[in-house]
């Protein structure tokens, strides 16, 4: 953990040594990827605890969808971080330049290319082995910002994603990312994130006992986070993601996100209400459909081909 301390100063609440990496066993090891497996262990708990008593859910689904959306994530918020430091790769005059180039366009990460990458990866994965991609897409939908609450606490540990210059917040030293950032007040916007995401999953909780109708709390992120992420763009003190018509890349994204979002809504609540079912509860089988452990609730011809 980073260590706080009262600072002298009154408007700021915390002086805070960033610990990018800690030594376990002489070896140094990244305290973000550390944070990120608690993010995949507990979202994982998150998951199994919303599936065990489902019988609509196939238990190899359960497993495959998660480790493609890891990889489709993996790939999205690497190009999607690729594409916002563009400018770098460009300016590169020189075979060693170029490399130096490339090395500092893929050494980052961008959270909405990561989404954006996993639903994508989940659907072309559903289509291919014929399952309801909106049925599993409500199952780990709440993991979602379980996961990324973890992921902003490593932002934090890390120093970067760091919020602007303020009155209140946090003063960061050690810093080497960014070594401008040390000795200045900050708005620790990473653990605002961080908690709204709880919030933001505590409520997704809350609707999944509800009768919702399937693709519903995927919609509901799609609100919520990018209603969020719009709002904390303004209090985020690096310039890296690129600005267009005063709006960050990551705000056009959250607009994008959110009239996506609402689309879902409309759709299966007043546009087109009759084509999408609800979810029957607690997972029931539906009529005319039979149980099986490894594919869920199929129909009998399914399960002699």
């Amino acid at each position: 953990m980073p260590v706080l301390q009262r600072a002298a100063v009154s408007e700021v609440f915390w002086e805070c040594d960033m610990l990018p990496f800690v030594e376990i066993f002489g070896s140094r090891i990244s305290t973000y990827g550390i944070c990120v497996l608690f993010g995949i262990l507990f979202s994982g708990i998150l998951i199994h605890l919303n599936t065990k008593k489902r019988r609509d859910l196939g238990y190899i689904q359960i497993i495959n969808i998660p480790l493609f959306c890891a990889a489709g994530a993996f790939i999205g918020a690497k190009l999607l971080y690729f594409v916002t430091r563009l400018d770098i790769f460009l300016t590169a005059q020189a075979w060693s330049n170029f490399l130096y180039a490339m090395t500092e366009a893929c050494s980052g990460m961008v959270f909405y290319g990561g989404l954006l990458g996993g639903v994508v990866t989940a659907y072309i994965y559903c289509r291919l082995a014929e399952k309801d991609f909106w049925l599993y897409a409500d199952v780990y939908a709440p993991a979602i910002p379980l996961f990324h609450a973890f992921g902003r606490i490593g932002c934090f540990m890390a120093g970067c994603c760091y919020g602007i210059e303020s009155p209140w917040g946090v003063v960061y030293h050690n810093e080497y990312l960014a070594s401008s950032i040390n000795g200045v007040t900050r708005i620790p916007i990473q653990l605002i994130e961080a908690c709204l995401n709880i919030v933001i999953m505590l409520a997704l909780v809350y609707f999944d006992k509800k009768r919702l109708k399937k693709g519903s709390l995927l919609a509901l992120y799609f609100v919520m986070y990018s209603t969020v992420r719009f709002a904390d763009e303004f209090f985020r003190g690096d310039d890296i993601r690129g600005h267009l018509l005063y709006l960050s890349t990551s705000q056009w994204i959250s607009v994008i996100l959110f009239c996506t979002g609402i689309y879902m809504l409309l759709q299966r609540y007043v546009l087109n209400k009759d084509k999408y079912e609800r979810r029957l509860p607690t997972g029931e089988i539906p009529d005319g459909y039979i149980y099986n452990r490894y594919a869920g609730a199929v129909l009998p011809d399914e399960i002699n081909n």
